[in-house]
């Protein structure tokens, strides 16, 4: 086989489950479900640690277990806050609702009255954003497109589950993230696919680490 192809056969089975039990159901942070690639969560360590934003926004909260990952990353740095926005908030565990640097918005991530609260929270402050709500394509990329403004030169803007629509899984999904990250690459020369970001082979965001030009 080819490497490609060694790397896609092994996210499938990663992301199904040897059992088809979806396996990223069943990481936690401090006990908390995260819903995430062990190997993309370092990834956002590494970026944090490099770009030290003031704010970390994030859509999409559910049991909050990425929203409390990034803040106890911040404790360690020293520096940080997330804020986070969810249709609902019934779900989130307490330790991530009373993390101090954790501000959670009930909310719509493209709702108006959200996008105001999260931009006043980021208003002078360096910021990068993390997209994981609905992930339909049409939504997708009208957060991109909201949402980029807010992000500081230099920081990223993580577009996640990418990898669904056959990128390399779920292939019945449709049309999602991937797509809108094409269609938003296109009409923005300010921002880049960071390859970088990708280099630890299984990653659910594939082409969805943008960097924001300098």
């Amino acid at each position: 086989m080819e490497q490609q192809d060694i790397i896609n056969c092994f996210n499938r089975i990663y992301y199904d489950g040897p059992d088809q039990k979806n396996l990223f159901t069943t990481t936690t942070w401090m006990g908390v479900p995260t819903y995430k690639c062990p190997m993309d969560t370092w990834v956002y360590q590494e970026i944090l640690s490099r770009t030290k934003p003031d704010v970390i926004v994030e859509t999409g909260v559910l049991y909050g277990g990425s929203a409390l990952y990034l803040a106890s990353i911040c404790d360690l740095l020293g520096h940080g806050e997330v804020v986070a926005c969810d249709i609902s908030l019934q779900h989130v565990y307490q330790q991530t609702q009373n993390h101090p640097r954790v501000t959670l918005l009930e909310g719509g991530s493209t709702d108006p009255e959200t996008l105001e609260k999260i931009r006043t929270a980021c208003h002078g402050k360096r910021t990068m954003v993390i997209l994981d709500s609905d992930h339909t394509e049409r939504h997708v990329l009208e957060e991109l497109r909201s949402y980029a403004p807010l992000v500081s030169p230099g920081c990223y803007m993580i577009c996640e589950d990418s990898n669904i629509n056959g990128h390399p899984v779920y292939p019945e999904f449709g049309p999602g993230p991937y797509e809108a990250i094409q269609k938003f690459l296109a009409e923005e020369s300010a921002w880049k696919v960071d390859p970088n970001c990708e280099r630890l082979l299984v990653t659910f965001n594939p082409s969805g680490y943008l960097l924001r030009a300098e």
